[in-house]
């Protein structure tokens, strides 16, 4: 491994262990509210089984985060924030 490419990937590590022991703020930190599932779902007025395929995950997901047994996260949790925001957006997903 190139010595620089290591250097910086062990100062990484230091900062790593530092801001998890409260010694070092983190440069940066995006936060996205969790949104209710289950609100958002029966604003949009769809079953679970629909809105699962709507947004392109399974029932059973939908059912394990209306029960906040996972939460949602990445690209699917935008998407839920984007239809909170905007319920209609469920309309287009239908034409999709």
């Amino acid at each position: 491994m190139d010595k620089e490419l290591f250097e910086e990937l062990r100062q990484s590590a230091e900062e790593m262990v530092a801001i998890r022991k409260g010694e070092m703020a983190p440069a940066h930190v995006t936060r996205i509210a969790m949104p209710v599932v289950k609100e958002i779902r029966s604003k949009a007025g769809v079953k679970q089984e629909e809105f699962a395929k709507l947004i392109g995950v399974s029932p059973s997901l939908v059912q394990a985060w209306e029960q906040q047994k996972r939460l949602p996260n990445g690209a699917a949790l935008k998407l839920l924030r984007m239809i909170e925001l905007n319920p209609n957006i469920i309309n287009t997903l239908k034409m999709i």
